[in-house]
């Protein structure tokens, strides 16, 4: 029986999944993912935790035929690796992938995808609704979106289509975004850059608040829970980061014409009627020239993106690794 494995990488956590040809989970495992002080960390990271999912499924690495990979970005897929990601420390600096996974699992057969991506593949795989016009977007540590078009998942000649996160949401670029840009969607609603909003918002406006917004531990989780206690200063992001999502949502929304909008990633998962009821409520408003597209949850949860690596493995779908 021929073996397949997936693998996430995140800003935040590595996991990794081994299973059969129809999908089904054998074996997984996760850590958290290395803040450095080398991509090479990084890369180790991953290689011991696709070992460890492969040892829960009880095959030996050689053993699996093909492997996908869903990933942070930017990626450079000529040479298999992530380039400067974004939302880790900048001596992480470049991250081998493909050719060490391939030297792993002895196989040339490994894909890589921007993390995204791969969620696309795994929602369009996994979902009994499989629209051949679709958008998965995520909302996590960044926000970006993996996008399906007459069935195509649009990849880009060097993988990076779908960065809809850093598109500008804010003309006046009053929020600087992760990757150095002005004004860009995930300066603002993303959960690594809510709470810079919250400070700017209590900076620039006059709301109380009981929020310790300079404790080391402040992060988007203490705003939604404020938020939803009444505090009126969270209330307030909340709000605008609803109106934010909004106005992106809908520039997807035009440039695409999905029939549905999946949403996943920590933010939306953990806060779903704080992030998906305003989209839901205001996008019809904002939407003129195309099918207003359902949004909703990803049926697939946490697991959207390592699914989505697997389904690759599993398929083909993607560019094979150098």
């Amino acid at each position: 029986m021929p073996y397949y494995a997936g693998v996430d990488l995140g800003a935040t956590n590595v996991r990794a999944v081994v299973g059969d040809g129809d999908g089904t989970i054998l074996g997984q495992a996760s850590q958290s993912t290395p803040q450095g002080p080398t991509g090479i960390a990084v890369t180790e990271a991953v290689l011991a935790v696709l070992r460890e999912a492969c040892e829960a499924a009880d095959v030996s690495p050689h053993r699996v035929t093909a492997a996908g990979i869903g990933s942070i970005g930017p990626l450079d897929l000529t040479e298999g690796t992530v380039d400067g990601p974004a939302n880790l420390p900048d001596a992480v600096g470049r991250i081998p992938l493909t050719g060490p996974v391939g030297n792993l699992v002895e196989s040339d057969r490994v894909y890589l995808h921007n993390d995204t991506n791969a969620g696309c593949l795994g929602q369009r795989f996994f979902s009994d609704r499989n629209p051949d016009d679709m958008v998965y977007v995520t909302m996590s540590s960044g926000v970006g979106a993996g996008v399906a078009v007459d069935g195509h998942l649009l990849q880009g000649w060097d993988g990076n289509a779908g960065e809809v996160g850093h598109m500008t949401v804010d003309p006046d670029g009053r929020l600087t975004c992760g990757c150095g840009g002005a004004g860009h969607w995930e300066a603002y609603c993303s959960g690594n850059n809510i709470p810079n909003y919250a400070r700017y918002i209590h900076e620039t406006g006059d709301y109380e608040t009981d929020l310790d917004l300079e404790a080391p531990d402040f992060g988007a989780p203490a705003v939604f829970d404020a938020a939803s206690a009444g505090d009126p200063l969270a209330e307030r992001v909340v709000e605008r980061v609803g109106e934010w999502n909004t106005v992106a949502i809908a520039n997807v929304a035009h440039a695409y014409a999905p029939l549905v909008v999946y949403l996943g990633g920590a933010v939306a998962l953990n806060n779903p009627e704080q992030i998906l009821d305003p989209i839901v409520e205001s996008l019809p408003d904002r939407v003129t020239m195309v099918n207003v597209p359902d949004v909703e949850l990803t049926t697939l949860g946490d697991d959207v993106v390592v699914l989505g690596a697997l389904a690759s493995a599993i398929t083909g779908g993607g560019r094979r690794a150098p």
